[in-house]
């Protein structure tokens, strides 16, 4: 929409120039008007036009800027105004971004601006809404990588407490996910690249908030598969022990109210702290590897990972490979001559089938991810259709 003083003709001629219509439009009354004739009309036609596609305003005197904001903002769209003369400034003001020209532009419009352009080029706002759009999206990237990774963990000690195991984390496994393994690849997400459609979606809803009720679900869906896969490895272990699950509820019990069949483990053997070392540590690498799964995943909170790759953003590589690296430090620490770092967090060294029953349960969080992607683009289309039929209603 251009909002002008000029004479109709040279309006429609500018109007052309910069694309507002095409060489082959037909320009008329029904897309070009001046300002005295389009308020003459009743408010239900002014709407209507309003809702129609591009439209150019000639010989409209300041007041009529500022209605225009006005009549857009009731409709519910969010208007940014462009201007640079003293006239401009009411309009600047009332408009959502007022966004005055930094060379040309008077004092007074740049004082009511919201931005100033500063080489009063009009495809740097275009720049500035990609970088906008793309600061967003790495912001809800964020948080939900964060959020779902912590929910993960309440789901892992929950139904280890629900169904009475041990437990397959210690508070120590818990302080050591939440600020080496989660901190690094957190951060590395606010250098996510711009997605390759982040200019042709609609903008959002100014209601909306950052995290939806979609990721709602969706990342408490990631998070309770977190849980059971964190907990599943664990339970596993003590399976191909010979412990059966209702023995495995009543490990407390282990000697009293039953006892083990085959006589190769002991209870002191399998639930105390030198036996529960292994199996906590094939829970934590397993919710370690997850984790950084989810945050290569996390490159684009809606495009596949086959689409958007985690090598587009060098520092999330960094932030992934770094953490891990740690953790295999530790778990092998004593074959870096150390042994008293992996026995400080009561870590056992893994074998390559436990790496195995590791990756069994850690690599199925994309395939998760992916579905949960592909049905969160498809309601996002379908969003956007219904709230481009009330806008031309």
């Amino acid at each position: 929409m251009m909002i002008t003083g000029d004479a109709k003709d040279t309006a429609i001629a500018i109007a052309r120039d910069v694309n507002i219509f095409s060489s082959e439009e037909e320009v008329n009354d029904t897309n070009a008007f001046e300002g005295r004739e389009f308020f003459q009309k009743s408010e239900e036609e002014q709407m209507a036009v309003l809702k129609k596609g591009n439209i150019v305003f000639c010989r409209a005197e300041p007041a009529d800027k500022q209605k225009l904001v006005k009549m857009l903002q009731r409709l519910g769209e969010i208007p940014a105004m462009t201007g640079d003369g003293v006239n401009d400034a009411a309009a600047l003001q009332q408009s959502a971004i007022g966004i005055a020209m930094g060379i040309t532009g008077t004092e007074v419009s740049k004082e009511a601006a919201d931005m100033i352009l500063a080489d009063d080029n009009f495809s740097t706002i275009v720049a500035a809404v990609e970088e906008g759009r793309c600061i967003y999206a790495n912001m809800q990237a964020f948080i939900c990588f964060l959020i779902s990774c912590n929910i993960g963990e309440i789901f892992a000690i929950l139904i280890a407490t629900v169904f009475g195991f041990p437990e397959p984390l210690t508070a120590m496994h818990l302080l050591w996910v939440n600020l080496v393994t989660d901190g690094p690849p957190a951060t590395a997400l606010g250098f996510n690249p711009p997605s390759p459609n982040i200019m042709t979606q609609q903008p959002r809803p100014s209601n909306e908030p950052i995290l939806t009720k979609w990721l709602v679900v969706r990342y408490c869906v990631t998070g309770l598969y977190v849980g059971i896969a964190t907990v599943g490895v664990f339970v596993k272990h003590y399976l191909e022990k010979g412990v059966s699950l209702s023995e495995l509820a009543n490990w407390s019990k282990c000697g009293t109210s039953w006892t083990l069949s085959d006589g190769a483990h002991t209870c002191d053997s399998l639930f105390q702290e030198s036996g529960r070392s292994l199996p906590q540590t094939l829970s934590l690498t397993t919710l370690v590897v997850m984790e950084m799964l989810k945050a290569l995943s996390a490159v684009s909170v809606d495009n596949s990972l086959l689409q958007v790759g985690p090598f587009q953003n060098p520092w999330l590589i960094l932030g992934v490979s770094t953490p891990f690296l740690l953790h295999m430090a530790v778990l092998y620490s004593r074959d870096l001559g150390i042994p008293a770092l992996g026995e400080s967090f009561g870590l056992s060294p893994l074998t390559v089938k436990d790496w195995t029953s590791v990756l069994t349960w850690a690599l199925p969080i994309l395939l998760i991810d992916e579905i949960l992607k592909a049905i969160g683009r498809y309601l996002k289309r379908k969003e956007e259709k219904e709230r481009g039929a009330i806008l031309h209603s």
